[in-house]
């Protein structure tokens, strides 16, 4: 086997520039809102609060996927079959999730936001239903490219998406505000969407196929939701108390929530080692000849990703009053988020080792056991959510920290208990 390391590299480091174009358009958006009003950074904050599980479970039920795609890595034809059922799987819960984006206004008036904040909804949730139909209809093109060892492609729909996005978010959002967002990021989803499909389609063997779902093959499609679905249900609950944690911080006025806003955009900029290296570590995983192979590749995972994060941690450390300056010129914010920086820094660690090891979990397709370990550690996050907020920001982000770790360690007690059984494989044993 070829070094761990080398192997995940050659395949993250594309998915890598790829999520840093992202997550450039990303902070682009937030710099700019943050610029205008406050009070409209603080609304996106919390409409994304929502919208981010709600995508994180479609994707979900899509990257489910990818263990069964990447053993037809030697015959691409046959993994066509495989996304067409994952697409009916992220059309149920696209749908699902399209309604609760409806009803958004909804949940910000029954966990008491304040009006001058939800006043700035206007037609959001709309806009934001309609991307999450999309997506679920249309994605999963990417992830396919990924199973099947074409990696680099991804990186062209990711480069069209952001360069379409940052120029309609500059000349949007200083006429239209927050709905100049909403509008730029739905466009360039769907150039994106257009461009993984066509992509997918020159792959050899799969020149002049169809990508429609066709009809829907039941028992195939429970057999992926078997993965699909745990994995969406783990990312639903994290975002789903992440936006908890959002909504509470909004509690604390708009400030608190706009530097909430900024240190989730930061978080997202230090996680972009795990997104890449998550990607490229669940085909890998499902391929491994052995135990030992798995745990090898997971183990080189987690090094490059904690080592990613702790020289962005540092950096960030190092210049935090000059980064925060280009995100709001709110004195009182911009105080909020540095003082929360080291505990930034604690959280992203924790967190994006988790993001690893879920996906490591994945290509054992094991993934309830991240379920598990997740209803227990944001369980009790969401029962502390009142009283913390009372707290502060502070608060919040150390009991952040706390709910991390445990949920990490339940994970790699998970993943070395599965790695070493056989019978988890379903229908694939170690060769």
């Amino acid at each position: 086997m070829p070094s761990p390391h080398r192997l995940l590299l050659n395949a993250a480091i594309p998915l890598f520039l790829s999520g840093s174009s992202g997550i450039v358009a990303q902070l682009i958006g937030t710099s700019l809102l943050g610029h205008q009003a406050t009070v409209q950074l603080a609304a996106f904050a919390l409409i994304s609060a929502v919208l981010t599980p709600v995508t994180a479970a479609v994707s979900g039920g899509l990257r489910g996927m990818a263990p069964f795609v990447a053993a037809c890595r030697d015959r691409p034809a046959d993994a066509l079959p495989i996304l067409k059922d994952a697409r009916w799987l992220s059309l149920v819960l696209g749908t699902a999730g399209a309604g609760v984006m409806l009803g958004v206004p909804l949940i910000a008036r029954i966990s008491g936001t304040p009006q001058e904040v939800t006043a700035e909804f206007g037609a959001l949730p709309q806009l934001f239903a309609v991307q999450v139909l999309l997506a679920s209809a249309g994605g999963g093109a990417n992830g396919a490219l990924i199973a099947l060892g074409r990696s680099r492609l991804v990186l062209w729909s990711s480069l069209a998406r952001t360069a379409v996005e940052v120029i309609l978010l500059l000349v949007l959002v200083p006429r239209m505000g927050v709905h100049g967002t909403a509008i730029a990021l739905l466009a360039s989803g769907v150039l994106a969407l257009t461009v993984s499909n066509v992509l997918l389609l020159r792959v050899s063997e799969l020149s002049g196929k169809s990508l429609l779902p066709g009809l829907p093959r039941v028992r195939e499609i429970l057999r992926m939701a078997n993965v699909g679905i745990p994995m969406s249900g783990t990312v639903v609950i994290k975002f789903a108390v992440m936006g908890g944690v959002t909504y509470a911080a909004a509690r604390t006025g708009a400030q608190g929530a706009a530097a909430h806003a900024i240190l989730l955009s930061l978080d997202g900029l230090l996680g972009l080692a795990a997104f890449a290296v998550g990607q490229a570590l669940t085909p890998e995983i499902a391929r491994a000849a052995t135990p030992g192979e798995a745990r090898r590749l997971n183990r080189a995972a987690l090094t490059v990703t904690a080592a990613a994060v702790l020289a962005g941690g540092l950096v960030l450390l190092a210049f935090g009053e000059a980064v925060l300056g280009l995100f709001t010129a709110d004195a009182q914010v911009r105080a909020l988020a540095l003082g929360l920086l080291p505990l930034l820094l604690g959280y992203a660690l924790a967190n994006n080792c988790g993001i690893v090891m879920t996906a490591g979990l994945t290509g054992l397709k094991s993934s309830t056991w991240s379920l598990g370990s997740a209803l227990v550690g944001y369980g009790l996050l969401a029962l502390v959510l009142t009283p913390l907020a009372g707290w502060g920001l502070a608060a919040l982000w150390t009991a952040l920290i706390v709910v991390r770790v445990l949920i990490l360690a339940g994970q790699a007690v998970g993943f070395i208990r599965l790695s070493a059984a056989p019978a988890v494989r379903h229908d694939q044993v170690w060769r």
